[in-house]
């Protein structure tokens, strides 16, 4: 959170969090705990399950990216997302496991950050 406030002391933009695999429990457990500063989340092959009670106190809306190959995964953001009361979807890249090491699997993940970020950070 020290990076946030150290963007926030600099800079006027809206700030969004990415975070991969465990970290992007971290990404959501920040979030929550900054809602006034943090506009936007994205999770890659994520573990939202993981930021407990903090999910319902995310504000930010949230995307969480999951591969089709990575069924625990899956499951695990499904098990989450009725826990988030923030706008939020769940986008499965087809053909992609965890690390989205697949061809063109990271490039999708990008265009999708990507547009997610565009949508709310400058709405």
């Amino acid at each position: 959170m020290h990076a946030t406030d150290w963007v926030g002391e600099r800079f006027t933009q809206p700030i969004g969090y990415f975070g991969a695999s465990t970290g992007a429990a971290a990404a959501l457990i920040a979030a929550a705990a900054r809602p006034a500063e943090v506009s936007a989340v994205v999770s890659r092959g994520g573990r939202p399950d993981l930021a407990g009670s903090a999910l319902s106190s995310v504000r930010a809306p949230t995307l969480l990216i999951v591969g089709s190959l990575d069924l625990d995964v899956i499951a695990l953001n499904e098990s989450a997302e009725p826990r988030l009361t923030c706008v939020h979807r769940i986008q499965i890249v087809p053909g992609a496991s965890h690390l989205f090491g697949e061809p063109g699997k990271l490039a999708a993940v990008s265009r999708l950050a990507t547009d997610w970020f565009d949508l709310h950070l400058h709405a």
